[in-house]
């Protein structure tokens, strides 16, 4: 018997607004049966996109098996509060040092993981000679925001002065077996592709083979959050024959917000109370007329003037502003603040901003990971984070990297 899905299922699935599925309906790829007033579409429907199928076949179980044959030691660079870390730790790698710059977010390592050797320092007055040959794996998130000047009169030729240069000095040094890079997709198209181009011809003149480079979006990967991150793979030269990195496969099934913070398939209770942002009088007022799922063009006209202003008049969707989030569907990507005008991430039926503990919880966090500093400081470091279960599948293609490495090489 054939299945059925509804809209919110079909976008929720595909990953695309709904208003893309509608807009296709219109043109005839998606044809809806009516069924008690609702629009339904067909399983031989979904069978043409390539994502439902993966889903629909995943090897997931499977995979979720992989454990390293043997010990591997791994340093983390730029490790933030630790989503990447601790995705890591979950499928077995010991960590040897992680790096960061920021206190409070080096502070949350420390205070989580006493037993980690965390440098709270700059990047680049570390020196990593003395862990040569003795590292398979480094990982780190590296910024490119100083590419645009690094390039203006040298052509792209020279990284020095960016971060990704202390990332590559870093591989250099240590001479890991496999490092993993991580970053925004707008890595790709990044000065109309020339930061990409020069990071390819970098990682190939230090010795490693890069795999193409892949965007994976979090909701594929048993993280309830629209989230989408670039990853870099690259193996040493003298390891890359014979060997294969194979990309991970999705979950079954796309979380949504309420998966996060209720009991069920990802925690085993409702979220924890903790604090959180507050809106002013006057935004409470204007949000408590925002519906679950809704934004700034679902309230009445005269409100939406009066919070759009000037931006009422431009062109563009800012479908983040006044959001708030529904319980149905997986959050929007997270960002640094969720009171800020432009990236409002209202609870699905409190009108509020989501907490602190919610904030972790949409990033796969576990309940007894703390964060330390301001709250203000805390929203930045979890908005910041790689999706912990995000961390962990990417991890696993690791592991399997590396035993597939150790089975051809030794």
């Amino acid at each position: 018997m054939d299945q059925y899905f509804t809209l919110r299922e079909v976008s929720n699935t595909l990953g695309i607004s709904k208003s893309i599925v509608l807009g296709w309906e219109k043109s005839g790829k998606l044809i809806p049966k009516i069924h008690s007033k609702e629009k339904l579409y067909s399983e031989n429907q979904m069978k043409a996109f390539d994502i439902y199928n993966k889903m629909a076949t995943s090897k997931w179980d499977i995979e979720s098996k992989i454990t390293p044959n043997r010990i591997y030691n791994s340093i983390e660079l730029f490790a933030g509060a630790g989503g990447l870390a601790l995705g890591l730790e979950n499928v077995g790698f010991k960590v040897a040092l992680l790096n960061e710059i920021d206190k409070q977010a080096g502070a949350t390592l420390k205070k989580n993981r006493p037993n980690w050797n965390v440098i709270v320092d700059d990047i680049a007055k570390i020196d990593f000679t003395s862990y040569n040959n003795k590292i398979d794996f480094l990982s780190g998130g590296f910024p490119c925001q100083a590419f645009s000047y690094a390039g203006n009169k040298k052509g792209f030729g020279d990284t020095r002065g960016t971060l990704f240069f202390e990332f590559s000095r870093a591989i250099e040094e240590i001479k890991p077996k496999v490092f993993l890079g991580e970053n925004v997709r707008g890595l790709l198209n990044h000065d109309n592709g020339r930061t990409i181009n020069t990071i390819k011809r970098k990682i190939k003149e230090i010795g490693y083979t890069l795999i193409e480079p892949r965007v994976l979006k979090a909701i594929y990967y048993k993280v309830p959050q629209k989230r989408e991150r670039l990853f870099l793979v690259g193996i040493r030269n003298d390891l890359y024959n014979k060997t294969f990195f194979k990309w991970p496969s999705p979950y079954k099934r796309v979380m949504t917000l309420k998966d996060a913070l209720k009991k069920g398939n990802l925690f085993n209770c409702d979220v924890p109370e903790s604090q959180g942002q507050q809106y002013t009088p006057k935004k409470k007022e204007i949000m408590l007329n925002v519906p679950q799922g809704g934004y700034w063009r679902d309230l009445p006209e005269k409100l939406q003037r009066e919070y759009m202003q000037k931006s009422y008049f431009l062109g563009g969707g800012k479908t983040g502003m006044a959001r708030r989030l529904s319980w149905t569907e997986p959050s929007l990507t997270l960002t640094c603040a969720p009171a800020q005008k432009q990236t409002e991430r209202c609870h699905p039926i409190e009108t509020r901003p989501l907490t602190i503990r919610e904030y972790a919880r949409i990033q796969t966090f576990p309940d007894n990971w703390f964060f330390t500093g301001s709250i203000s400081s805390q929203y930045k470091q979890i908005g910041n984070a790689v999706p912990v279960n995000l961390a962990t599948t990417m991890g696993r293609s690791i592991i399997a990297l590396l035993n597939n490495i150790d089975k051809e090489h030794n």
